[in-house]
């Protein structure tokens, strides 16, 4: 996973230079007026590396999580404030799958849990974008989201002793990234990607207090990579 955000970063960047380079020369502007409207609409594709943070309440054996990829898909309502800052809201459905494996078991059906998560996820974000190269734009976004979790578990009665993982219905989150611009002949083409920090405890607690599933956790935050497409 860092070597992947490493890459794309590095590739975001060169192409600022590049683009301050290159494409200084007089060239073809796309879509010259796109920006100056005060309302635009689009939509995203991408796909999601979630995982979990921990906190235990002793030190012990930690829990392993493994993190699976997913998918991400909603639409896009971005109001221009000035020439350099947008509104946006970005709501949207993400589907996560993460792996954990519960230290002190010798049976995979007691230590090994597949948590799926289907968010109805709906950011409210600001853009800061530069100065327009030609048909180029870097910018970096952030913001927070509110997110309903549809597989929570957290009204079921049964928990990790009937093989039930819960997790609370809603949770909020902080999320920061980076992006460019892309004018096309009829559209503006976006690559970004996003950190995604919860800041709610998303554990629901085994009904046990000591239960060798939940009873060493503290705290459980998501965190997570997007990697969005998003066309305008």
């Amino acid at each position: 996973m860092k070597r992947i955000v490493f890459i794309l970063g590095f590739l975001f960047f060169y192409q600022g230079l590049f683009a301050q380079g290159f494409f200084n020369r007089e060239r073809i502007i796309n879509l010259e007026n796109f920006d100056k409207k005060r309302w635009s609409w689009g939509y995203y594709l991408g796909m999601n590396f979630y995982d979990f943070q921990f906190q235990y309440e002793l030190n012990r054996d930690e829990i392993e999580s493994e993190r699976n990829m997913g998918f991400n898909i909603g639409l896009i309502g971005n109001l221009r404030l000035n020439d350099y800052i947008d509104l946006r809201l970005e709501p949207g459905i993400v589907f996560a799958n993460r792996n954990l494996n519960f230290p002190g078991f010798d049976e995979r059906r007691f230590s090994f849990r597949e948590v799926e998560a289907n968010y109805i996820h709906v950011p409210l974000l600001l853009k800061f974008s530069t100065k327009r190269l030609n048909n180029f734009k870097p910018f970096v976004v952030g913001g927070v989201a509110v997110a309903h979790n549809l597989s929570s578990n957290e009204d079921n009665p049964s928990d990790n002793s009937a093989g039930q993982f819960r997790m609370k219905d809603w949770s909020t989150f902080l999320e920061v990234g980076f992006g460019i611009d892309f004018y096309l002949d009829y559209f503006k083409f976006s690559p970004s990607i996003r950190g995604v920090f919860g800041m709610t405890d998303e554990i629901v607690p085994d009904n046990n207090p000591n239960s060798p599933w939940t009873g060493n956790i503290s705290r459980m935050e998501t965190r997570g990579v997007f990697l969005n497409l998003t066309f305008q």
